[in-house]
């Protein structure tokens, strides 16, 4: 089992149980849940608003992924899951 610390709560979960954000290392893309053949940094999320929220409220995702993050994903985030 490989786990993974939520951006948002901190918790430790299943990578399973998370989303993955993910810019991509060749374009700089950021994708939302890729396949495990995509390179580049990552950071997961609970699939709940709370947390979504929290890691979009202290600019984390942007952090960790070391990019500008789209305006439009915290909606499509919010909307998805």
């Amino acid at each position: 089992m490989v786990t993974r610390k939520c951006a948002g709560c901190s918790q430790l979960k299943n990578r399973n149980e998370l989303i993955k954000i993910t810019r991509e290392n060749q374009h700089g893309d950021i994708i939302l849940n890729p396949d495990n053949k995509i390179f580049g940094r990552s950071v997961y999320l609970c699939y709940n608003k709370t947390c979504i929220e929290a890691a979009f409220k202290k600019n984390k995702i942007s952090k960790i992924l070391k990019a500008s993050v789209p305006d439009d994903l915290k909606g499509k985030l919010l909307n998805e899951f």
